[in-house]
């Protein structure tokens, strides 16, 4: 790395001033001799002559090659990320604004959104705080399920989006997406998202409405991108056509499409409507797993495993050995071999001082499943 100061010592070291003075200034004159004055000297032969002193030379720092020089260097960002929690609050509270947006008519802030979500972008292609704040935090008081709910499909779309090779433009895109994907449901009767496991076939009709709905609504608020409304209306859309609400195929669903409809379902099963009861990540994971083939492409699936894990951070495990541990990180290239902090040995017993372990450096030891917290 090219510093400033060795910049400046290599210019001095190059022009030795005060060498250059001592060997331009003439020798001073002998004292006269005390005896009768001598003849004048004869002069030399030309060739007998003693050289001219040599010209020192004096290198001039190269101002133009160091600026590029130290133009082409690496600048680290000393800017601090941005809080996950302050930021993922802000956006759910944006969300409940959208929802007094439908009963007043007022305008849409789009810009305000995407300068949200450019936001929430950034953070996470610095730091995974705000997916996991995302994928672990429940709602704020006073933020309605729905509000929660599309934050939540925002921030872990971008994840995926990035995952598979979305670059920042159109992550944003996605997250903005994501953030309205359901406002057609603020339509709908409340009591329908609690029991959706148990609607009337009159019910089930218009739960299956809500993406026509919510893409009538972002039509009225005049999108600034036309790929949101393909990427709402389709979000239900599933690989062999048994999606709704036009039956498309695969092949006829837009990507961003996909890529919000399984973080919908991963995002429902984690965290339903209450009453309903949730699944934890691992078991959410599994089940979109088990039904992979028939609703969503594998490419899709094994992004989400990569980001989400079977097993992800806080979650308690039991190993090989019947010791238990806490899952403190995930390995992207080995999703089923975390990093763990072992906390109780093989009988049961809470170690002193937990140990850290990274089972993709253990090939002996493995994780038999998943403990309940407080489970032994």
């Amino acid at each position: 790395m090219v510093r400033m100061s060795d910049v400046v010592r290599g210019i001095v070291r190059e022009k030795p001033a005060d060498t250059a003075k001592d060997a331009a200034a003439p020798a001073a004159p002998a004292p006269p001799p005390s005896g009768p004055p001598a003849a004048p000297p004869r002069p030399r032969p030309a060739a007998a002559m003693p050289p001219p002193a040599p010209r020192v030379h004096v290198a001039e720092p190269r101002a133009v090659e160091t600026a590029a020089s130290l133009d082409a260097l690496p600048i680290e960002d000393a800017t601090p990320p941005e809080s996950a929690e302050p930021l993922f609050a802000e956006i759910q509270l944006f969300l409940a604004r959208v929802r007094e947006l439908i009963r007043t008519g007022d305008e849409f802030p789009w810009s305000e959104l995407e300068r949200l979500i450019e936001r929430a972008a950034a953070a996470l292609a610095r730091s995974s705080e705000l997916f996991w704040t995302a994928n672990n935090t429940a709602a704020l008081a006073g933020v309605d399920y729905l509000a929660f709910h599309q934050a939540r499909v925002a921030v872990l779309a971008m994840t995926i989006g990035a995952s598979v090779g979305y670059d920042r433009a159109r992550q944003v895109q996605l997250g903005i997406a994501g953030s309205l994907i359901d406002v057609g449901l603020w339509q709908v009767p409340e009591g329908l998202l609690r029991r959706l496991d148990a609607l009337s076939l009159e019910e089930q009709t218009l739960y299956r409405s809500h993406p026509r709905l919510s893409v009538e609504l972002i039509r009225r608020w005049s999108p600034p991108r036309e790929g949101l409304v393909d990427a709402v209306l389709q979000h239900h859309e599933r690989e062999q056509g048994q999606g709704f609400p036009q039956g498309l195929h695969g092949t006829a669903v837009s990507q961003d499409a996909k890529v919000l409809g399984l973080v919908d379902t991963y995002t429902g099963l984690t965290m339903p409507a209450p009453p309903r009861p949730r699944l934890r990540p691992h078991e959410a994971i599994r089940e979109i797993v088990r039904t992979k083939h028939e609703a969503f492409p594998s490419q899709l699936v094994k992004a989400l495993l990569s980001e989400i894990s079977v097993f992800p951070p806080g979650t308690l495990v039991r190993l090989n050995t019947g010791e238990v541990g806490r899952v403190i990180a995930v390995n992207r290239n080995h999703p089923l071999r975390p990093r763990v902090e072992i906390v109780a040995d093989g009988k049961g017993q809470r170690l002193a001082e937990p140990k850290s372990t990274d089972l993709a450096d253990a090939p002996f030891l493995y994780i038999t499943g998943a403990v309940a917290e407080g489970g032994r």
